[in-house]
């Protein structure tokens, strides 16, 4: 089925793909796809997460 979501593509070494999928394989994730938007989104979360924090100590 085709998706209107945008499409990019990823070029990783090979020691961050394997930490990729060992991600993928610890977590029960059905693709590759799905775990790194995962790990995207959760970097995003700490990335916010960190910003607000240095907010509140100015």
């Amino acid at each position: 089925m085709p998706t209107k979501k945008p499409i990019i593509s990823v070029v990783l070494d090979e020691e961050m793909l394997e930490k990729v999928d060992d991600y993928r394989f610890e977590n029960r994730i059905g693709s590759r796809s799905k775990a790194l938007n995962e790990l995207i989104k959760k970097g995003i979360i700490s990335l916010e997460d960190e910003s607000d924090e240095k907010d509140k100590e100015e």
